[in-house]
C-alpha cells in the first residue's frame, strides 16, 4: 500500500536505511571477530606446542636422552590455556595432559605429518591443532596442541544474542528519531502551507513566512512568494482591464441608447431619423471594432490563436499600407513617408503584419500635429528585418513609456479618447510582434515625436 504522508514516507526511508547499514555493519562485525578469535586460538595452540617443544628438548637433555621419562616432565611444566598437548614420537604417543583426553588425540595423530620435521597447523571438524617438531639426537618427535572450538562458539554465541536482541532496541530508536527529526524539519512547512492556505484573491499581497527554515524551505518560499507576486500583478491587469473594457463599452452603448430613444420619443423628418441611424451606425461599428479587438486579445493570452505563414513581400506590404494611411494623414495635414529597399521576402501572418503596421501608422498619424511628418522604413537584417515608425508628434512622457503597450493605457498626452482611439492598438502590436518571436521598442523623445521599431526575425 502507498504511504501517502510524507512524514511516515521519510520515516520508512530513514529506518529502512539505517536497518540495512545495521546489518551490513553486523555481518561485517560477526565475520571479523570470528576471524579474530580463530587467529587468536591459532596463535595460542602454536605457541603452547613451541613451548612444549623446547620443554621437552631441556628434559631430554636432563634424562640422557629418556623420552618415556622427559616428555611427562615437559608436558607437566606447560600451562595450557585450554585444550590438550601430548607428545608423539612417530609411532606412538609417550604423553598427554589432561589424560581424559587421549581418546581425542587418536582421531589427531592420523593427521600428523611425516616425518616429524616441519611445524603445521591444521583443522578437524570440531577442533584446530598445532605439531611442532622437537629434534634431539637426529631424531624426531612432535609436540602436538590442541583446543576444541566450543570456545570461540560461545564467545561468537554471546555476540549474536547481543546483535539479535540490539536490532530491534535500534531500530525502535531510529523509527522514533528519524519520525522526530522528519517531524522537526518539516514543521516550517506546515506552518507555510497553513499561511498559504489563508491567501485569498483578495490578499495575494500577503507573503509566505519562512521563518528560520532550512535554505531548501527559504528557496521554495521564495519562489511561492514570487508566484504570488505574478499573481499578484495578473489578478490586477485584470481588474483593470474588465474596469477599462466596461467603461469602453459603456461609452458607445450609452450613445446608441440615448441616440435611439431620442430618435422614438416623438415623430421626426426623414432627414433626423437618417442623422440618427448614421449617428447609430458609426458608434456601432466602433463598438465592434472593439469587440473584435477584444476577442483577439482574449484568443490571443488563451493561446488560440494560430498563424496563417505564408511567403509575402514586406516591401510591397509596408507600400500598401501607406497608400491606405495616406488619405487619413492628409485630412490631418500630416506629410506620410515611407521607404523600402528592393524585394524583401518574408514568412509570416501577413493580415497581423498588415494590421501591426497600420495600427503603428494609425496611432503615428492621430497623434501627430499638422505640419508633422511621419515616416516607414525598413531596414534588412542578417537574422532578419527591422521595422521603423517614426513621427514628429507630441511624444509620450518618460513616466507613460513603459506602460503604452498595457491595454486601455492612454498617458496625459499620448493617448484621448476624442481622437477615437481604445487603448489597444499598441497592444495589438506587440501582441503580433510576439507571436512572430519578434518584440517592439520605443524611442521618444517628449515634445519632439516618437519612434516605434520592431524586429522581426527571417
Amino acid at each position: 500500500m502507498r504511504i501517502r504522508s510524507f512524514r511516515l514516507r521519510l520515516t520508512v526511508w530513514h529506518v529502512s536505511f539505517f536497518s540495512l547499514l545495521f546489518v551490513l555493519f553486523a555481518v561485517f562485525l560477526y565475520g571479523v571477530l570470528a576471524r579474530a578469535l580463530v587467529r587468536q586460538l591459532d596463535s595460542t595452540l602454536v605457541a603452547e606446542a613451541a613451548t612444549a617443544a623446547n620443554l621437552f628438548q631441556d628434559e631430554m637433555g636432563e634424562m640422557h636422552g629418556d623420552a618415556l621419562r622427559a616428555a611427562p616432565e615437559a608436558l607437566a611444566g606447560l600451562r595450557l590455556h585450554a585444550g590438550a598437548a601430548a607428545i608423539f614420537d612417530g609411532t606412538k604417543i609417550l604423553a598427554i595432559i589432561p589424560q581424559s583426553a587421549v581418546h581425542e588425540f587418536d582421531a589427531v595423530v592420523a593427521h600428523v605429518p611425516q616425518p616429524l620435521e616441519s611445524d603445521r597447523l591444521f583443522t578437524l571438524p570440531d577442533r584446530h591443532v598445532a605439531v611442532q617438531p622437537a629434534m634431539v639426537d637426529s631424531r624426531a618427535y612432535a609436540v602436538i596442541a590442541m583446543e576444541r572450538l566450543d570456545g570461540v562458539a560461545a564467545s561468537l554465541e554471546i555476540v549474536r544474542r547481543v546483535l539479535l536482541f540490539g536490532l530491534p532496541l535500534m531500530l525502535a530508536i531510529a523509527a522514533l528519531g528519524g519520525y522526530w527529526l522528519t517531524s522537526r524539519s518539516l514543521a516550517p512547512l506546515g506552518r507555510m502551507a497553513e499561511q498559504a492556505s489563508q491567501i485569498t484573491s483578495q490578499s495575494l499581497h500577503t507573503r509566505l513566512d519562512a521563518g528560520a527554515a532550512a535554505k531548501e524551505l527559504e528557496t521554495l518560499a521564495a519562489s511561492f512568494n514570487e508566484l504570488l507576486s505574478r499573481l499578484d500583478q495578473s489578478f490586477e491587469s485584470m481588474r483593470r482591464f474588465v474596469a477599462d473594457a466596461s467603461h469602453e463599452l459603456r461609452t458607445p452603448l450609452s450613445v446608441i441608447r440615448g441616440e435611439a430613444d431620442v430618435a422614438l420619443s416623438q415623430d421626426r423628418k426623414p432627414s433626423d431619423y437618417r442623422q440618427s441611424l448614421a449617428l447609430i451606425l458609426d458608434e456601432s461599428r466602433r463598438l465592434s471594432r472593439l469587440v473584435e479587438d477584444l476577442l483577439n486579445l482574449a484568443r490571443a493570452d488563451a493561446g488560440h490563436v494560430r498563424l496563417r505563414v505564408e511567403e509575402f513581400y514586406f516591401n510591397d506590404l509596408i507600400s500598401e499600407c501607406c497608400r491606405s494611411a495616406e488619405p487619413l494623414a492628409s485630412a490631418r495635414g500630416v506629410r506620410l513617408w515611407c521607404h523600402s529597399p528592393g524585394d524583401l521576402s518574408f514568412h509570416g501572418d501577413e493580415a497581423l503584419i498588415r494590421r501591426l503596421v497600420m495600427n503603428l501608422l494609425d496611432n503615428a498619424i492621430r497623434y501627430t500635429p499638422e505640419g508633422g511628418q511621419v515616416s516607414v522604413s525598413v531596414e534588412p537584417e542578417d537574422v532578419g528585418m527591422r521595422l521603423r515608425v517614426a513621427d514628429t508628434g507630441i511624444g509620450i512622457a518618460p513616466d507613460a513609456a513603459p506602460h503604452v503597450f498595457e491595454r486601455f493605457y492612454r498617458g496625459d498626452k499620448a493617448r484621448s479618447r476624442q481622437d477615437g482611439g481604445f487603448g489597444l492598438g499598441l497592444s495589438i502590436v506587440k501582441w503580433i510582434a510576439e507571436s512572430h518571436r519578434g518584440e517592439v521598442e520605443l524611442e521618444t523623445r517628449p515634445e519632439s515625436g516618437s519612434t516605434f521599431i520592431v524586429t522581426l526575425p527571417r
